[in-house]
């Protein structure tokens, strides 16, 4: 069976990986993001260790702004100092195997579509709702990446005129619809306000329904403009989607196209803490456009 690289690189923590061609994790190597220099050199010395004659291809999933035809990292907000690295072909030059480079909404849409919750779907969008707020799209069986490979950016678009900042913008969905966003409230992390959501806690309890709300209505553009067959939403959905569900389904059902709501599943990631992992893999897989 074909074997692949997966690297997938963060902001805090990097891992690469080495996996078949059924998405099955066979080896994993773990490490933190540190400057780029160094952050380079763990991954090749990881990278080279877990290679075998059995590797196909390597594949780097990573967050944006990112060139994925040409394999160039173009200086991510959460990686001070990558503002332009050519990551595939220092790969290809140390390996001596084709490299491949894909923003990691992307990669997580790919990764779900083929062995998660869209498997055997035409359309399918992915929204990460983790830290911060994006989208990767398969659309008619193929990647979607749009004019300049900016298609998916949801978390920039507009909510409120002002108020909580993401994306370098008040008021926008990654505002309010992400980790950063929800901690702008000042109530604690996602996590810690999930905790006392189900602790009964009413101020936790109003912030999660807020946010379900939110939540509702940008899925509800989307499900009128691209009615997908599946929304499979990763992070704190996969967490903590009971406590928005309910506010989040009577935004949808107000809103959305009666035939467009029927026809769309609204999902919480499949793969789970695996996703970043698949994703990286699926990179080097290929992607169809």
């Amino acid at each position: 069976m074909r074997e692949y690289i997966g690297i997938d690189i963060g902001g805090t923590k990097c891992a690469v990986v080495r996996g078949d061609e059924s998405g099955r994790i066979l080896e994993k190597r773990s490490f933190p993001t540190t400057d780029r220099a160094n952050t380079l050199e763990q991954i090749f010395e990881h990278t080279g260790q877990i290679i075998t004659d059995r590797t196909k291809a390597i594949g780097v999933s990573c967050g944006g702004p990112l060139d994925s035809k040409t394999g160039v990292i173009l200086g991510p907000p959460n990686l001070p100092g990558w503002d332009y690295v050519p990551v595939t072909e220092y790969l290809t030059e140390r390996f001596h195997l084709p490299a491949y480079l894909e923003n990691d909404a992307n990669a997580c849409a790919v990764a779900e579509w083929r062995f998660g919750a869209g498997k055997g779907c035409e359309n399918l969008i992915f929204l990460t709702f983790g830290t911060g707020l994006g989208a990767g799209l398969i659309l008619d069986g193929k990647l979607y990446r749009g004019a300049c490979g900016m298609a998916g950016e949801v978390g920039h678009v507009r909510l409120f005129p002002e108020g909580h900042t993401g994306y370098g913008k008040a008021g926008s969905y990654e505002g309010y619809c992400s980790g950063g966003g929800i901690a702008q409230y000042g109530l604690g992390s996602a996590r810690e306000l999930a905790d006392k959501a189900r602790a009964g806690d009413p101020r936790a309890l109003a912030v999660w329904e807020q946010t379900g709300r939110n939540l509702g209505r940008l899925l509800a553009i989307l499900m009128d403009i691209l009615n997908p067959d599946v929304i499979v939403i990763g992070s704190i959905y996969a967490r903590a989607g009971d406590l928005m569900q309910e506010a989040c389904e009577q935004i949808l059902t107000a809103e959305v196209l009666e035939p467009s709501l029927r026809a769309c599943r609204v999902v919480p990631a499949l793969l789970g803490e695996s996703l970043g992992d698949v994703a990286a893999l699926s990179v080097a897989m290929g992607i169809r456009e």
